[in-house]
Formats: C-alpha cells, structure tokens, sequence
C-alpha cells in the first residue's frame, strides 16, 4: 500500500475517533445532576421553609411546583408542566391537611415518590363547616413546627445531609423564636379583642395573638357576600363593638369597604404569605410587617 492510501487511511481513522468521542463521551454535569437528590414543594410557603432547611447542601435540587404568585392550591388543577417537574423527583413535600387536592393523582403517578407531608405534628386545627382549615402556617407555632416535620424527614430520608440539615434547621428555628417574642413583646393589648376577618388564611395568626375573631368565608377575588350576610354583619358589629376588619393584601376590598362604611370601623391589611419573592427570609420579612400593622391597633 502507498504513502498516500495510508495517508488517507489515517486520516479518516482519526476523524472517525475524534466523532466518536465527541457522540459517546460521558456527560458528567447530567450524571451529577442524576445523582443529586431532587425535592418538589406543592407551593410557596412549603418552598420558602425547604430553601431554608437545604441551603448550602450541594447535591439537592430544589424546586416548586407551583409558580410563586399562584397563591393557595385548595381548587388548583394540575398542569402538565407541573407533572414534568415532580416526574424524576425523589421528595415531594406538601403542606398538608388536604390542601393538596390534586396528591391522589401524583401518588398514583408517581408510585415509589417519598411524600412529606409538613401538618403532621399541628395539634391546634381550626374546624371549618365540612373541613379543617389548612392555612396554619400563619401561625408562628404552626410554621415551626411544619420546620422540624420536614426536616426530621429530610434527615430520613436524605441522611448524608443530615448534619446540614440539622443546623440550618435550628438557626432557622431561633429567628422564629425571635419573631415570636416580638409578636407577645408588642401585641400583648390585642389579646381579646374582637375582630371581622375576610380571609381565612389569616385566622391561625389572629388566634395565636389571642383576638376573639369572627371569620367570613368569602371569594377572595370576587364580591359574594350577600346583601343578608352583609347585614348580618353589620348588625353583629355594632351590637358587639366590633372594631377591626382584617383582610389579605391581595383580597378584593369591596366587602370590607362595605363594612367599613356602614360601622365606621377601619380595614387592617395582613400578609398570608401565600406568594412573594424567591427569597429564604420572606416568612420572616412578611410576618415582621404583618407585626408593624397589628402594632397600630389600639
């Protein structure tokens, strides 16, 4: 064979190499990226105390399901977008007290998913009409002990990050005390008071700061309230000397501008920290402001 077959011939051995390590060599970024272990939280609440509890924990991938502005998940319907992000999950973490309506579909999806559910060790439940009032995260009390549940799991289940997971959860566990203390520190006038509260998602807070409250399911988007209903109301607050209304940030005001009016009474605005910001120290940022709006009440 000549000089310039071998020639041609080493040419195309070489392409042939180089082609073939460029289509088969290993993707390590995927691999580690299979290797780490994946937790999916159901809403934002749930996804602000998971971000605490795994900070600085390198092979755990973190996501929500929900987008951080969809608020409570009580009557949300599934996406498919939402089914790809549980799909390779290994934690599902939920708040719980069937909040989740949608979970029977995910477990019977995703059979061999670890689901945490956060409520577990709540005690002070709040019995609506049909059902139990789930928004307890509202409480401070409430909060920390969702914390220690999906913490305690996460060590189960997760158990080489247990230590990081231990000590994030006790440094986030002692700014909540001190949140708590703030709250019976300045709130101490407020406990008995009477009060209307348009949101339900606030009551575990009003209650935790010892307020005697009456609570009004309402759509919190839309007007509902019946012209009796309003009635009634107003009735009840002037025979009872009502003289808070409590209602979300992001509430509809109509009904309380209603109440408002007709009784005189002022309208205090409460962060349910249902959505906000990417941020690990939102619960605390919120719940602080929430604080500063309860202090104005005399």
């Amino acid at each position: 064979m000549n000089k310039k077959l071998w020639g041609i011939l080493i040419i195309i051995l070489f392409t042939l190499i180089v082609i073939f390590t460029i289509i088969f060599k290993p993707n390590y970024k995927q691999k580690e990226l299979n290797n780490n272990t994946k937790i999916v939280t159901s809403f934002y609440p749930i996804y602000i105390i998971t971000s605490n509890i795994i900070q600085n924990v390198n092979n755990v991938e973190l996501v929500n399901m929900t987008e951080t502005n969809t608020g409570c998940v009580h009557n949300y319907t599934l996406l498919a977008a939402d089914m790809k992000k549980i799909e390779n999950a290994d934690i599902f973490i939920k708040n719980g007290l069937e909040l989740e309506n949608f979970m029977d579909k995910v477990i019977s999806t995703y059979p061999n998913l670890k689901v945490i559910d956060s409520s577990m060790q709540i005690t002070n439940k709040i019995q609506e009409t049909e059902n139990v009032n789930p928004h307890v995260w509202t409480s401070i009390i409430n909060y920390i002990k969702q914390v220690e549940e999906i913490s305690a799991k996460l060590c189960q289940y997760n158990p080489e990050n247990a230590e990081i997971y231990t000590v994030n959860t006790k440094n986030y566990i002692n700014s909540l005390n001190d949140l708590k203390e703030e709250y019976n520190t300045n709130l101490q006038n407020l406990k008995g008071k009477k009060a209307i509260c348009l949101n339900e998602a606030l009551i575990y807070l009003l209650q935790e700061i010892g307020m005697e409250v009456t609570q009004v399911e309402t759509d919190h988007e839309e007007s509902t309230l019946s012209a009796d209903i309003l009635k009634n109301l107003i009735n009840k607050m002037k025979e009872e000397k009502i003289e808070i209304i409590f209602v979300d940030i992001n509430d509809n005001l109509k009904n309380a501008q209603t109440l408002s009016l007709e009784t005189g009474v002022n309208i205090y605005k409460l962060n349910s920290c249902l959505t906000g910001e990417n941020n690990k120290d939102s619960y605390i940022i919120n719940m602080k402001e929430n604080l500063e709006v309860l202090k104005q009440i005399q």
